[in-house]
Parts: structure tokens; C-alpha cells; sequence
């Protein structure tokens, strides 16, 4: 039975309830544990923490705002929608190739590619989901639907996931305390909310991205000298 078919009957009025195990299934997946090696990204973050773009909380906080609602956060949820809808590998391929298209750089292209082979991987080995590698959304989205996964749902915890490895980042390389890193992330949340909304009508031909200085930041950190992060 699908989740949202599951009722409880709650002071006599029935109420859709999510099954506990989808929730613990997709917070297990957008862990900072689970294994995609997310810690060695920073998505072009360690570019603009060493020109001094990003020095504070409150610098993280509007840089990541923008990449998150004008750029690869809002992509990827389309992106992870339309995996959700598609109804075979064939097809799911076919978006992926997309995915694969618009990333803005070839670092991009890797840390999307390393991190969703990874997840791909791994719920083959736990769910029995397709192992095929596959863009980070496009993974994420196909393994959702073959789980029967509420999809607001994991679009939302996504976006927080994203976000969350990008504070990370930034704790250490800035560095920020755990206290504001986590304020950064709260402040977030919101958005998170306002984006899984956005996009639920959305297709391909809704792609864009106008975050061009994280775009160059992910570009230039392809020559960056002294780095740490892959990306």
C-alpha cells in the first residue's frame, strides 16, 4: 500500500499518515553518514572562502540562499522530480543526460557523478534499488519512486541535505563555530520548504541557473593551487 493510502484514525477524523519507515528510510539517506563522500565537496565553496568572499555566517548564509533558489538547489529538485516520474531506467537515463549537460563545469559534472554513483550503490545494496550510476537527483528520485517514497518529502530533505554539507564546509574552511554553522542551516529551512513547493509542477524545460558567481567559483577552483576539497 502506497504512503499516502495509510489512515490512522485519530478524535474520529481520518488523517494521511506516512509510514515511519519511509521517514527513517529518507533521513538515512540524506545523513551526513551515509556514504557518498559529500565532506570531500565543496561545490565551488573553497574558491570563494579563500578570496574572502564568504568571511562570516551571514555571508554564507545570502551565498547559499542564492544557490539554492537560482541555481543547482532549485535544478536538482527538478531534476529529482523528474526521475520520480519516470517508469524505467530507459527513461530515467534519458533525464540523467540531461543532468549530465547542464552542469556548469567539469567539477560539477564530477561531484554530482562520484556522489550519485555512490548512493546508487548503496540502496541497490540495502533496497534492492537500481545500481546504475547516475547524477546525484536523477539517483536520489528513481530510488524514491522504485521505494514508493513520498516525494515532497524527499525533495524537501534533499534541499536540507545539500545545504547542510555546504555549512560543513564552510565550519571548517572559514571557520565558523557549530553554533552559527547550525543557525546558517536553520535560517534555511524555510527555503528548503519554499523550493520543494516551487518546483512541483516543473519539468526539464524549466532548468536555469542565474548563480553565475558560483558557477565561476566551481570553475576556478579547477586551477585553484592549494585546495582541499575536490571541488
Amino acid at each position: 500500500m502506497a504512503w499516502a493510502e495509510r489512515t490512522a484514525t485519530i478524535t474520529g477524523q481520518r488523517r494521511i499518515r506516512m509510514p515511519d519507515t519511509a521517514l527513517l528510510t529518507l533521513t538515512q539517506w540524506f545523513s551526513p553518514s551515509f556514504p557518498l563522500g559529500a565532506f570531500a565537496y565543496s561545490h565551488g565553496l573553497e574558491t570563494v572562502i579563500q578570496n574572502e568572499t564568504i568571511r562570516t555566517a551571514s555571508d554564507l548564509q545570502e551565498w547559499l540562499e542564492d544557490v539554492m533558489a537560482h541555481g543547482t538547489g532549485r535544478n536538482d529538485a527538478i531534476l529529482l522530480r523528474a526521475a520520480y516520474r519516470c517508469e524505467d531506467l530507459t527513461s530515467v537515463q534519458s533525464v540523467d543526460a540531461h543532468a549530465r549537460a547542464f552542469a556548469a563545469s567539469a567539477e560539477r559534472l564530477i561531484e554530482t557523478l562520484d556522489q550519485g554513483s555512490a548512493f546508487a550503490r548503496t540502496t541497490a545494496a540495502l533496497w534492492d534499488t537500481d545500481a546504475t550510476p547516475l547524477t546525484l537527483p536523477l539517483a536520489a528520485g528513481f530510488a524514491a519512486r522504485q521505494l514508493d517514497l513520498p516525494l515532497d518529502l524527499t525533495v524537501t530533505l534533499y534541499l536540507q541535505s545539500f545545504a547542510s554539507n555546504l555549512v560543513s564546509t564552510a565550519v571548517r574552511l572559514v571557520p565558523l563555530g557549530q553554533t552559527e554553522g547550525q543557525a546558517v542551516l536553520s535560517a534555511l529551512a524555510p527555503l528548503c520548504h519554499v523550493i520543494a513547493r516551487e518546483t512541483a509542477d516543473t519539468s526539464l524545460e524549466d532548468l536555469s541557473s542565474t548563480a553565475f558567481l558560483s558557477d565561476i567559483a566551481a570553475m576556478q577552483h579547477e586551477t585553484l593551487s592549494h585546495r582541499i576539497f575536490r571541488t
